[in-house]
């Protein structure tokens, strides 16, 4: 016999898979990052010295892990820089560089997500790294169980942020990107807020870029 307790979960999770089904008709869909266009994009240092570099000459010899962030002040993407940068030491093992790109260059707003990253951070001014169809997620976000939930969760491992500084409409993500002719080894992109790549898939990425350096020797 089905409880009242039952039957009200039932009617709840039907509520949340319905709501995300509607606002995923909002949701640009993605298409696959092209190599080419990423290799070509410029990106900006940061940190006081700013130069300019082409996006390639930071995997080309030694691939990278590359976390696309959607907003530095946004507690998930602070929750998500955290966890990334806990794989460093192992990251570090195979020679395999830790970065992020931010949209823009808001002076403290990034100085303080450097301290939940351990990476170097660069800015894609002209959001190459975003597409190449920018995927947005407005109100929408509000009506999905998953963005409430991931919330809850970055909250209670006591993370913080703020809900004004800085764009953060435009869905992030993150790439592994082999050297050489490796390409494209891992492209997770955000389907929503606070939807994280999954760590053991970036560290078996990170290991195939040496598995392969290694079989061309």
């Amino acid at each position: 016999m089905v409880t009242s307790n039952q039957a009200l979960k039932a009617v709840g999770l039907f509520i949340a898979y319905l709501l995300k089904s509607i606002t995923d008709l909002f949701l640009t869909k993605p298409l696959w990052a092209n190599l080419k266009v990423l290799e070509e994009t410029d990106l900006k240092t940061t940190g006081g010295i700013y130069e300019t570099y082409k996006a390639k000459a930071l995997w080309e010899k030694t691939g990278a892990v590359i976390m696309v962030v959607r907003r530095p002040g946004c507690l998930l993407c602070r929750e998500e820089a955290i966890e990334l940068s806990s794989l460093k030491p192992q990251l570090e093992e195979l020679g395999v560089p830790l970065l992020a790109v931010v949209k823009e260059n808001i002076g403290q707003e990034l100085d303080a997500f450097k301290t939940f990253f351990t990476g170097e951070v660069y800015v894609d001014q002209k959001r190459a790294l975003y597409g190449p169809v920018e995927r947005w997620m407005f109100l929408s976000a509000l009506l999905r169980i998953g963005v409430w939930r991931s919330l809850w969760r970055a909250y209670r491992k006591g993370c913080t942020g703020n809900i004004i500084k800085g764009e953060g409409l435009v869905l992030g993500g993150v790439f592994v990107i082999g050297p050489k002719d490796q390409g494209i080894l891992l492209e997770h992109r955000e389907k929503e807020f606070g939807d994280k790549v999954n760590l053991l898939a970036v560290l078996r990425s990170a290991r195939k870029i040496q598995d392969g350096l290694a079989t061309a020797k």
